[in-house]
């Protein structure tokens, strides 16, 4: 329905491991949790899974022939900004550490307990839901914005989309069509910069209208409020944008 944004209520989880009774065990139990599940016994299977059932979070061993879970977790990163928590029997700090610094969300050492893995889960899951909406987002007949992949469809075409305005624009979807402040935009998209500078939003603000309006100079989505601020719109009706 166009006009209207829709969101996924379950979230998708890809398992990666060369144990088959783990990814039949585990895969089962995450299932009866309410999660859908998709399995791969090696990094090839995995890959080629990315493209089938886009996940919302991966949960990655780390000792597998062939291909190492490290080679995923870089291939993962290489197609979006996907969630990893490494299910693993390797046990050293300076693993963990260096995982969790480049790559990884969270770190499980197997063995483990389910309760405790449902739980880094859902902290995982939580996180990423108030950053960056799982599924499309439908704008319009002309605007779908598939954040998760950071791509926009506009007019039939295809367009990348940068993580900083992946951040951007979710954070303006996150709002339900209210304005959000300059501030605030540069506390959520660059929090983590020094010196960011209010400039940082109107140039990536022109930017998005570029790749995402039909016409950048009368924007029908990416709106300038006029009390402060920017907002995103479904453009039929001009109003907030729905979840359903």
């Amino acid at each position: 329905m166009h006009g209207t944004l829709r969101m996924s209520e379950r979230y998708r989880l890809l398992l990666v491991d060369d144990d088959v009774q783990l990814l039949l065990s585990l895969g089962d139990r995450l299932r009866r949790d309410g999660y859908e599940v998709a399995t791969a016994k090696s990094g090839a299977e995995a890959i080629e899974a990315l493209d089938v059932t886009w996940p919302d979070l991966v949960i990655l061993d780390l000792a597998m022939p062939r291909m190492s879970g490290e080679d995923v977790a870089r291939q993962v990163k290489k197609r979006a900004d996907i969630p990893i928590i490494v299910l693993s029997i390797i046990t050293a700090p300076e693993v963990k550490v260096d995982a969790i610094s480049r790559f990884a969300e969270d770190y499980l050492t197997k063995p483990y307990h389910h309760e405790e893995l449902v739980a880094r889960i859902q902290r995982v899951l939580g996180r990423l839901n108030e950053r960056i909406p799982s599924q499309e987002l439908v704008l319009g007949p002309e605007l779908t914005l598939v954040l998760r992949r950071r791509e926009a469809v506009v007019a039939g075409r295809t367009v990348g989309l940068s993580p900083t305005e992946t951040r951007f624009l979710a954070t303006l979807a996150a709002s339900g069509g209210e304005p959000v402040s300059t501030e605030r935009l540069l506390a959520r998209v660059w929090g983590d910069a020094d010196g960011a500078d209010p400039a940082y939003v109107w140039v990536t603000v022109r930017r998005l209208r570029r790749k995402l309006e039909c016409d950048p100079d009368h924007p029908r989505h990416l709106l300038t409020d006029r009390g402060g601020g920017y907002r995103l719109t479904a453009a039929e009706s001009a109003s907030p944008p729905t979840a359903v």
